[in-house]
Order: C-alpha cells, then structure tokens, then sequence
C-alpha cells in the first residue's frame, strides 16, 4: 500500500512539471498525502490533525520525517497521532513552500 502511494506521490510530482512552482508542486504533495487527516484548507483544523499553514520547515520536517517536534518546540497539542513519513522527503522542500509562513 506505501509503496502504491509512493509511486502515485512521485508520478503525480514529477507530472506536475518544471513549469510549477515549489508551492504548486507542494500543493498537490498535500492534497495527496495530508489532507486525510488534515483539512484540504491547511489554515483550518482537520479531522484528525491541526491546521498547518504558516508551520516552520524544522516543525514540517521533525513530524513528516520522524514523527517528532522539534527541541524546545512547544505543541498546543501532544498528539502521537502522525506516523513519520520518510517516504515524502523528497518533497519536503515543495510541501514546506506550500505550508510557509506568510511574509
């Protein structure tokens, strides 16, 4: 099952195209891979996960990749909920594009 989604994230990246931005290419590593548990609007609390948008790369990075926050980060909530999500670091840098802060 990982590896179907593996494979559907990839193909679905790279068909995205060079064209797209990170943001664009973010955006649809979200679609695909986080909103069954977050809301398909990240600035809005989903069914099982909080709103996202806004989050800093090292919270995006330590919950996808370890399933962990960051040291010294204080959660609003302590969820163990997130399972690491190793197979998405190659997209880590689009999804935290997506996700960024607004300046």
């Amino acid at each position: 099952m990982r590896a179907t989604a593996v494979a559907l994230l990839a193909s679905a990246v790279a068909c995205s195209g060079a064209e797209r931005s990170a943001a664009e290419r973010g955006r649809l590593v979200y679609q695909q891979a986080c909103i069954s548990c977050h809301n398909p609007d990240p600035k809005l609390d989903g069914a099982a996960g909080p709103a996202v948008a806004g989050a800093s790369a090292e919270l995006i990075t330590a919950r996808v990749l370890r399933g962990e926050y960051p040291p010294g980060y204080v959660p609003m909530r302590d969820s163990k909920l997130m399972p690491p999500q190793p197979y998405l670091e190659p997209e880590l840098p689009d999804l935290i594009a997506y996700l960024a802060p607004a300046e």
